[in-house]
């Protein structure tokens, strides 16, 4: 799940590191009212609360050099999808004059099986961007979390940055915050970018928290903006939500089913080679029985855009019949309106799938690539 940027700077806080002096509003706030009760000096940078990387690129980040122009800013934000999405909250933060912008960040490292610290004198952009463009200046450092983050670690990792003094000083007690929110959270991604480097001190301009969905029990105070988490999803998600099935929408006009996230993932690719645009990613994961199949197809079918159906399932403890079960009692239930639809099924049980679908007019294959051709020509 992940943290608004007001979510993570509030954890920065409470851990007792400073962020950039601000205040949350949400649509219908009186903004003008808000910047003065908060006492926050001009300029200001207005910026929506989205889940989306990339949001000032896309116009959701915007520098405001009186409170007017903070008020005409926020109600344009308030009224702008940013990457298609419409922010129901802004975060208004005083401005901070800085020149040189650093990155921090941790993730897991899923093959040392430890957390990786990160950090590069290149702030302000994308980690992928710095490892594209400036691969040699990613610092890496792996922390024993038995041991924890200590001290001599982190002043290491701010001396190759070029940091001393007071900047120093600071830097080490930032990326200990930051290592604690990351534990402590169960986070997947817990990084400040840009870090601002300033003459005495580093100070987190933007914070990023991403914590591990199955933690989730484990954090109940986020729960109360659940509701405008889903918010940053489609309609359609939210109704693949509650029908427990996992699913994200896309722009194309190709339904596509698979069992496994890995193997939906290269059945998406697949469809993108053969020159079509998946409309979907439908993941009925491990094990699914006829029902759940059932509500699957039926809710891809459903979706307007989709013109055909492409079911791509590779039984292990996903039983063939079972899914050739479900997509039989779709097919009745959808009646006319159904879509065509190609299946490729191999697998435990894969001969009595195989019979079940034959009878009713839809002859599956077991290579994936003849199941592709079959689409491409429908």
């Amino acid at each position: 799940m992940k943290l608004f940027e007001y979510e993570a700077k509030e954890l920065v806080r409470k851990y007792g590191f400073e962020t950039p002096k601000g205040v949350l509003v949400r649509k219908g706030d009186d903004v003008r009212k808000a910047i003065e009760s908060a006492g926050l000096a001009t300029p200001v940078v207005v910026k929506a609360q989205v889940l989306v990387a990339g949001r000032g690129k896309a116009g959701g980040v915007k520098l405001a050099k009186t409170v007017d122009e903070a008020v005409a800013i926020s109600e344009q934000l308030f009224r702008t999808p940013i990457k298609g999405i419409v922010p129901s909250s802004l975060l208004i933060e005083e401005a901070i004059q800085h020149d040189v912008e650093l990155y921090a960040g941790i993730v897991i490292d899923r093959s040392e099986r430890l957390p990786l610290i990160l950090v590069s004198r290149y702030g302000g952009m994308d980690l992928e961007e710095i490892a594209r463009e400036h691969p040699e200046a990613i610092i890496r450092h792996y922390v024993d979390p038995e041991k924890g983050l200590k001290d001599y670690e982190a002043r290491f990792l701010g001396k190759q940055l070029g940091l001393s003094g007071k900047q120093l000083d600071s830097f080490i007690s930032f990326l200990k915050v930051l290592y604690a929110i990351f534990m402590d959270y169960d986070a997947e991604l817990a990084e400040s970018n840009p870090l601002a480097l300033l003459s005495d001190r580093v100070l987190p301009l933007d914070v990023r928290v991403i914590m591990d969905d199955n933690s989730l029990y484990r954090h109940p105070e986020f729960a109360a903006t659940e509701k405008e988490r889903l918010g940053e999803l489609s309609e359609r998600e939210i109704e693949a939500r509650e029908k427990d099935l996992a699913y994200v929408e896309l722009d194309g006009d190709v339904g596509v089913i698979g069992n496994g996230a890995g193997l939906t993932m290269t059945t998406m690719d697949l469809v993108y080679e053969y020159g079509m645009r998946p409309a979907n990613f439908l993941d009925v994961g491990g094990g699914a029985e006829a029902e759940h199949i059932k509500e699957a197809v039926k809710f891809v079918m459903s979706d307007p855009k989709v013109k055909k159906v492409f079911i791509n399932i590779f039984g292990g403890i996903t039983r063939a019949d079972e899914v050739a079960k479900g997509i039989v009692m779709a097919l009745k239930e959808l009646g006319s309106s159904a879509k065509p639809l190609v299946v490729r099924l191999t697998g435990t049980n894969e001969e009595l799938g195989r019979e079940i679908l034959k009878e009713v007019g839809i002859t599956p294959y077991t290579d994936p690539l003849e199941a592709l051709e079959a689409l491409k020509k429908m």
